[in-house]
C-alpha cells in the first residue's frame, strides 16, 4: 500500500513556517523554536517578508521564494491574509498545510466565508489542511513540533487527538509531568478539512502508536468519523473524553423515543458500536490508556478483589457495582483452598480478605488461587500498609504469583511513602497500579467494555433481515401519500399498515368517524373493545383521555364515541380529529409492556430504542439506544442492557418471556430504519411481549424530508452490509462460486487464503515477505467499512466445514473521494481460470456506482501475469515516482 497521504502532516522532511518571528511572545516564533531545539532533521524555511533572517537562520519573503520541495507549511499569520498564501502553496505542490491562526468560524459569517474559501483553495490543490484555530501536530519520534505548545513532549507508544489545543497543552503538562510520552499529538480545531477520522486512518496503521486518546467536543461528518474510528479500533485501543452533553435536535422531538434519546447517549452507542471505550475524566483517561496499552484483555466481566482491609474492599465493590461489573462467584474448590491456605476468619467470599496482618506468603497463595478459578476473569490486589505489612515483598509475590496468566492483575497498593517501591516492582512487571481501589475497579471496567464493544465492532448487519422480505415498496407509498398531503404524522392506520408492511405483528385497528361506524366496528372486531383518537396533532392520547379500554355494551360504544369527541373538541379546538379506533381488547394476562422506537439525532441519524413501555414510559426513563443496522447479536445486547430486559425473565407468577419475536421486531425496525430515510420519529407503545409472542397494540410515526445525500443508506452513520451483491458465479467445469463482500466471520478462512499462497504470490501481493498473518493484518482484512471500501471475495463451498477463499478483490477509496486504490489475490491453484477478471470487473462495477472515477493500483514490474490482466482490463501502465521495480496502473471508471 502507498504511503498515507497524512504521512507528511506527521513525518514531513521540510517544513516553512509562515509568520516566523524573532519575538518571544510571537505563535510564529514558538512554532519556530519548537522545530529548532526540538531536534527536527529535516529543512526549516522560516517565512516573513519583513526580515532577513529570523532566529539565526534565512527568511524568505513568501513561499513561492522557495526553490525546494515543500512537505509542510505551517501558516501562524492573521486570518485575512491567509488565501494567498495558500495560492501558493498549491503553485509549489506543498504536500501539506497546518493553519494555527485563528479567526474563521469561530467569529460568525465572515469567518465562515474565509474558512469555505481557504478550504476551497486546499481541495483544489488536493492540499490536506490541519485546522484553522489549532494548537499544531507534534510527531516526538522525529522532533516535529510543529505547533506553540511549550510543554517538551516525550517520545510514547500513545497518541493523542483532540479539537482544543488548550485541553491539549493542559495534557500533555500533565503527561510530562508523570513521565507519559506520546507516539503522536494531533489538535484539529475547527477540523475544516481533516477531521478525526482522516487522523485515525493514519494512526491506525502507525506502528509507532499502540492506543489512541481522543477528546472531542463535536462531530460534524458521523459517516467519516465513525469510519476512522472503527478502522483505528479495531487494531488497538482507542479511548475517548466528550465534553458536553448535547440535546440538540431533541428538545422539539414530539415522540416519546424522541424525548428520551439524547446527544450524549447517541454518542455512548455510536462509540460502544465502533468498539471503542468512553471515559469522564482526565485521570480515567490516563488510566484507561495505561491499561489498555498493556496489551491485557478479558474474555468476561467478573471481578475478584483480594484485599488485607475490610474497609477497601467495600469500597472497590462498591465501585463495582456502580460500573455493573459482577463480582466473581468463587468456586467450591476455590473456596476450599483458599480455607486451607488462609487463616480462619477471612471473608469467604469476594471480596477476598484476607485480613490485615496479611504477608507475602497470603498474597501470593490467594493470587495463585484466585486466578486459577475459571469463574474469575480479572484480579483486583488492594493493600494497605498495615503494621505487620511488607509492601513491597507482598508486591513481589503477587508478581511472581501471577507469572504468565492470561487474565489481567491489577494493584493498588494504598498510601505514598511505605509503597512506593511495591509499585515500582508493578511497574517493572508491567502489572497496571492505581492510587486508590476506584481507579482499580475503572481500569478492569474499561478492559470489560472494551471487550463487550470489541464483539460488537465484529457485527456487520445486512439492511434487511434473512427473515420474510418487507413489502418495501408499500410502506414507501403509504409514507409519500401523508407527504404530498403536507402530513407528517400518520394516523394509527397509516402506522400500523407500515409495520406490517415490515412484518411485525400489530392488533387489529380500524378507524371510524361517527359512532354508527364504531358500533360496526367493534361488533366485527367483538366486544370488549378499546376506543382511541387518533388525531396527527395530538401525540400522547392518554394524557388527554383519549383511550378508552373495556368498552363493553353496544350503547356504551356509541356514548364513548360522543363523549370522546366532544372532549377533544373542548379541550383542542384546533386539532384536527381523524375519527376513533376501534382495536379489540388483548387477553395476555402475562405480557411485559415495552417500547420500541426510532428517533434522528442530528448528527448520527436514525437511533433505535428499547425500553419499558406503557403510560409511565417517561417516568421511568429506561431506554437504551443502538444505530443501526442491527442484527440478532446487536438486539440482545440492547435488550440486556435495559431494566426492561431484566422484567422478560420468569418473575414471580410471570413466565419468562420468549424473546425471539422481540428480538425479530427489533431487526424489523432497523430495517425500517434503513430502508425508510423519510422516517423520523417511530414510537412502538406499548409493544405487548408475552410467552407466545409479541404484539403492538399503538403505534405513532412521523415523517419528513430527509436532510442528506440521496445516496442509498446515505441517511446512516454506520453503512450495512451489501447483500446485493450476493452473486453465484459458474466455472466452465460447472464449479459453483459464490461471490460476495467480506465479512468479520471470514477472519478464519480469510487467514487460511494468505497463509497458503505461494511465496511468490503473497509477495506478488504485499510486495514484501508475508509469513503469517498478524492479528492486525487480519482485522484490517475482514472488518472492512462498505461505504469506503469493499473487498470481494470468491468463495467454494459457503456455509459448510470446507468453505475457503480462491479469490480476492478489494478497493479502498482515497481521501479525495474521487479514486481508489485496488488489490487482486487468487489462489495459486485457481488461477488462469478467470476467476480475477470476473472479481475485477465486478468491483470496477461496484466502485463506479459509487461515484468513483479512477482505480489505481501498484503492480511489481516482473509480475507479468497481473500487468496483462491489468491491460486487457483497461487499465494504463504508468512509471512509477518513487520504485522503478513497481509499475503503476491506472483506469477511469
Amino acid at each position: 500500500m502507498r504511503k498515507h497521504y497524512l504521512q507528511k502532516v506527521f513525518e514531513p522532511e521540510s517544513v516553512v513556517v509562515v509568520g516566523a518571528s524573532d519575538r518571544e511572545a510571537s505563535v510564529g516564533g514558538q512554532v519556530l523554536r519548537n522545530l529548532t531545539e526540538g531536534g527536527f532533521a529535516g529543512e526549516i524555511y522560516p517565512v516573513n517578508p519583513t526580515h532577513d533572517t529570523v532566529q539565526g537562520m534565512k527568511s524568505y519573503a513568501s513561499v513561492k521564494d522557495i526553490d525546494r520541495t515543500i512537505d509542510l507549511v505551517v501558516i501562524t499569520i492573521p486570518a485575512q491574509s491567509i488565501p494567498p498564501v495558500m495560492h501558493q502553496c498549491g503553485e509549489q505542490g506543498v504536500g501539506a498545510v497546518i493553519i494555527i491562526s485563528a479567526g474563521f468560524g469561530e467569529v460568525g459569517d465572515r469567518g465562515l466565508a474565509l474558512q469555505a474559501e481557504v478550504l476551497d483553495i486546499a481541495r483544489t490543490y488536493n492540499i490536506p489542511l490541519v485546522g484553522p484555530n489549532c494548537l499544531g501536530v507534534i510527531r516526538p519520534r522525529v522532533g516535529l513540533s510543529a505547533s506553540f505548545a511549550k510543554s517538551r513532549v516525550p517520545t510514547g507508544r500513545v497518541a493523542l487527538v483532540a479539537q482544543s489545543g488548550a485541553f491539549c497543552t493542559a495534557l500533555l503538562d500533565w503527561g510530562a509531568s508523570k513521565g507519559f510520552g506520546f507516539s503522536a499529538v494531533a489538535s484539529l480545531g475547527a477540523t475544516a478539512d481533516v477531521g478525526f477520522g482522516e487522523v485515525l486512518d493514519f494512526l491506525a496503521v502507525d506502528p509507532e502508536t499502540r492506543s489512541i486518546l481522543l477528546y472531542i467536543e463535536g462531530i460534524s461528518d458521523a459517516r467519516s468519523f465513525l469510519s476512522g474510528l472503527r478502522v483505528a479500533a479495531r487494531l488497538k485501543p482507542v479511548i475517548v473524553v466528550k465534553s458536553g452533553r448535547s440535546e440538540s435536535g431533541t428538545r422539539a422531538a414530539v415522540s416519546h423515543t424522541g424525548a428520551l434519546v439524547g446527544g450524549d447517549e447517541v454518542f455512548d452507542a455510536a462509540l460502544r458500536r465502533a468498539g471503542a471505550v468512553r471515559v469522564t475524566t482526565v485521570s480515567q483517561l490516563f488510566a484507561a490508556a495505561q491499561t489498555l496499552a498493556s496489551d491485557t484483555r478479558v474474555l468476561g466481566s467478573h471481578l475478584a478483589i483480594l484485599t488485607n482491609g475490610g474497609g477497601p474492599g467495600v469500597m472497590a465493590a462498591d465501585r463495582a457495582s456502580d460500573l455493573e461489573v459482577p463480582l466473581a462467584t468463587l468456586s467450591p474448590e476455590s473456596v476450599k483452598r483458599l480455607s486451607e491456605a488462609l487463616p480462619a476468619h477471612w471473608s469467604h467470599t469476594d471480596p477476598v480478605d484476607i485480613l490485615g496482618d496479611a504477608d507475602s506468603e497470603r498474597y501470593g497463595a490467594a493470587t495463585g488461587i484466585l486466578l486459577a478459578d475459571s469463574n474469575v476473569d480479572g484480579l483486583l490486589v488492594l493493600l494497605t500498609p498495615q503494621g505487620m505489612t511488607d509492601p513491597t515483598a507482598c508486591a513481589e509475590a503477587v508478581v511472581a504469583a501471577a507469572g504468565d496468566t492470561r487474565k489481567p492483575v491489577l494493584a493498588c497498593w494504598m498510601g505514598e511513602d511505605l509503597v512506593q517501591e511495591g509499585r515500582e516492582r508493578f511497574k517493572a512487571a508491567g502489572i497496571p497500579h492505581f492510587a486508590s481501589p476506584e481507579g482499580g475497579v475503572d481500569a478492569f471496567g474499561y478492559l470489560a467494555a472494551y471487550q463487550q464493544n470489541q464483539n460488537a465492532l465484529l457485527q456487520a448487519p445486512p439492511p434487511l433481515s434473512r427473515q420474510e422480505k418487507p413489502d418495501v415498496e408499500g410502506a414507501r407509498l403509504i409514507i409519500q401519500n401523508a407527504m404530498s398531503e403536507h402530513r407528517q404524522t400518520l394516523s394509527a392506520t397509516e402506522a400500523k399498515a407500515v409495520l406490517r408492511a415490515f412484518r411485525i405483528p400489530v392488533s387489529p385497528s380500524i378507524n371510524t368517524t361517527s359512532a354508527a361506524d364504531a358500533l360496526v366496528a367493534a361488533e366485527s372486531l367483538g366486544l370488549p373493545v378499546a376506543m382511541k383518537i387518533n388525531s396527527p396533532d395530538i401525540p400522547h392520547k392518554t394524557d388527554v383521555g383519549g383511550v378508552r379500554l373495556n368498552v363493553n355494551e353496544p350503547h356504551a360504544v356509541r356514548r364513548t364515541y360522543r363523549e370522546m369527541s366532544e372532549s377533544v373538541q373542548s379541550q383542542f379546538p384546533d386539532a384536527r380529529l381523524v375519527g376513533i379506533s376501534i382495536e379489540p381488547m388483548l387477553d395476555k394476562p402475562h405480557a411485559r409492556e415495552v417500547m420500541v422506537g426510532i428517533a434522528r439525532d442530528p448528527i448520527f441519524g436514525p437511533v433505535i430504542s428499547f425500553g419499558a413501555g406503557g403510560t409511565a414510559v417517561d417516568i421511568f426513563a429506561d431506554s437504551q439506544v443502538a444505530l443501526p443496522p442491527l442484527n440478532e447479536y446487536l438486539c440482545q445486547d440492547l435488550i440486556a442492557r435495559t431494566k426492561a430486559g431484566r422484567l422478560l425473565k420468569q418473575f414471580r407468577n410471570l413466565p419468562e418471556v420468549d424473546t425471539g419475536p422481540l428480538v425479530d421486531v427489533l431487526m424489523r425496525v432497523s430495517e425500517m430504519a434503513c430502508e425508510l430515510p423519510e422516517l423520523q420519529e417511530l414510537d412502538i407503545n406499548p409493544l405487548l411481549v408475552d410467552e407466545d409472542g409479541v404484539t403492538a397494540v399503538d403505534a405513532r410515526l412521523v415523517v419528513g424530508t430527509p436532510q442528506t445525500t440521496t445516496a442509498h443508506y446515505g441517511h446512516m452513520a454506520i453503512h450495512p452490509y451489501p447483500p446485493e451483491l450476493e452473486t453465484m458465479w459458474h466455472l466452465n467445469d460447472g464449479t459453483d462460486i459464490l461471490v460476495r463482500p467480506i465479512r468479520p466471520e471470514d477472519a478464519i478462512i480469510e487467514k487460511s487464503f494468505v497463509e497458503n499462497l505461494s511465496v511468490e504470490s503473497r509477495y506478488f501481493r504485499f510486495m514484501s515477505p508475508i509469513h503469517e498473518v498478524s492479528r492486525q493484518m487480519l482485522a484490517r482484512f475482514t472488518q472492512i467499512d462498505y461505504d469506503r471500501e469493499m473487498a470481494l471475495v470468491a468463495v467454494l463451498d459457503e456455509g459448510s466445514a470446507e468453505a475457503r477463499i480462491i479469490g480476492v478483490a478489494r478497493y479502498v477509496s482515497n481521501p479525495d473521494g474521487q479514486s481508489c486504490e485496488f488489490a487482486l489475490t487468487v489462489a495459486d491453484d485457481w488461477q488462469g481460470k478467470g476467476i480475477g477478471r470476473q472479481l475485477m470487473q465486478r468491483l470496477m462495477t461496484f466502485a463506479r456506482d459509487r461515484g468513483l472515477q479512477i482505480m489505481e493500483g501498484d503492480v511489481l514490474s516482473r509480475n507479468h501475469k497481473m500487468l496483462r490482466l491489468c491491460t486487457a482490463l483497461g487499465f494504463r501502465k504508468l512509471h512509477h515516482p518513487d520504485d522503478p521495480e513497481i509499475t503503476a496502473v491506472r483506469r477511469h471508471l
